[in-house]
């Protein structure tokens, strides 16, 4: 799985926008909601309705405090990090390390040279902590861009605590020791495109685009593919208070939302998946998380496995008939031989046709003779 993902990743702008009048507001509800409570501690309820309502959870100060609630942590109660040298056995630590070191993107530009040292180092135990204290989950390129975001919000402690319960639920199908139930689990966003735009469907089947654009999205939570810092950790808002498979509904939201331009594309797989690769910057993620919670609420991941085994069956009778074809193609063309004969030889046994019959059969058996002996002159039985 780890050379699914693109490492040419553009860099993520942490740069701060004009805070709107709704965002004000926003901001003041939370706060005030946090100084009610004595231990800061809000109600889940609570938590999810401002997670998935427009803006999040606003701002990092917030998100510092609100994101272990949301993920089940109790922050009274974290234990201690090892160092790194204590970890370099591990048998994924060398790879871990050089994902690690491909992240300087996701890193804000302009940190100390130490700090960032620092945070990387970080970065590379929380990871391995992870999968060491849990031999059963695989590492996968792209678990370190979710890493990366929680560190930077809540510090290493934390986020280690963070990612130790979404690898448990969220990401455990990602860390399987194949990525057989993740590509099947991508399969999922096809229903919804097709429930919801059967034009967008027919024409994204016809390209054969599948699945691979999404993946990092799934993979990353979006992690890896977008620029800008607030867009990522907004998105994290929502999906940390929402359903596990929620990102396949947003993926399927986007798809929706860009049809149009989709639509407008040639029809053929290297087009399409070049054009949905690549996530707009200038796409409005919160009429887009608006259309997946709506996705949400119509239709029930039942219904959803249901149609994509029926087009699991579909692609294995289309596969099996492909197959047929090319073996028909491949089989030698001897039969094609018999008519051009028959054309020789007229139907009726006429003086003549057993003449040309018979003249026929003294040339086969005489070239059969030559060769024959040809063979045995050379040692060939």
């Amino acid at each position: 799985m780890s050379n699914m993902i693109n490492n040419d990743q553009r860099p993520l702008n942490f740069e701060k926008c004009p805070e709107s009048n709704d965002e004000l507001k926003k901001r003041l509800e939370i706060e005030e909601l946090i100084l009610k409570n004595f231990d800061q501690n809000l109600s889940f309820g609570v938590l999810v309705k401002l997670s998935l309502a427009p803006y999040g959870l606003v701002n990092d100060d917030f998100r510092r405090i609100l994101w272990p609630q949301l993920a089940g942590v109790d922050v009274n109660r974290l234990g201690q990090a090892p160092t790194l040298d204590k970890l370099q056995d591990h048998p994924e630590y060398n790879q871990v390390v050089l994902d690690v070191n491909r992240s300087l993107k996701r890193f804000p530009p302009g940190i100390p040279y130490e700090q960032r040292i620092a945070l990387q180092d970080q970065l590379t135990v929380l990871i391995l902590r992870v999968i060491q204290k849990y031999p059963n989950l695989r590492y996968y390129q792209g678990y370190h861009d979710v890493a990366v975001t929680f560190l930077l919000v809540v510090g290493e402690e934390i986020a280690f605590a963070i990612m130790e319960q979404l690898s448990k639920t969220h990401f455990s199908e990602c860390m399987q020791e194949t990525m057989e139930a993740t590509q099947r689990r991508l399969m999922f966003i096809w229903p919804i495109i097709k429930f919801e735009n059967p034009e967008l469907y027919q024409f994204l089947q016809s390209s054969t685009v599948g699945t691979l654009f999404s993946l990092p999205w799934y993979l990353t939570w979006f992690g890896h593919s977008l620029t800008s810092y607030k867009a990522v950790v907004r998105l994290y808002d929502y999906f940390l208070a929402s359903p596990i498979y929620t990102s396949l509904f947003v993926t399927a939201a986007i798809l929706l939302y860009r049809s149009d331009e989709i639509l407008k594309e040639d029809c053929d797989m290297a087009s399409v998946h070049c054009l949905l690769s690549v996530i707009p910057e200038d796409l409005p993620f919160e009429d887009v998380l608006k259309t997946s919670s709506s996705l949400l609420n119509k239709y029930s991941l039942t219904v959803i496995e249901k149609d994509v085994e029926e087009l699991i069956c579909q692609e294995r009778r289309q596969r099996k008939t492909d197959e047929a074809l090319i073996v028909k193609r491949r089989r030698p063309p001897t039969s094609n031989i018999i008519p051009i004969i028959n054309q020789w030889i007229p139907n009726k046994s006429t003086a003549k046709s057993v003449l040309l019959t018979t003249a026929i059969s003294i040339v086969v058996g005489v070239c059969a003779y030559y060769y024959k002996n040809q063979y045995f002159a050379a040692g060939i039985s």
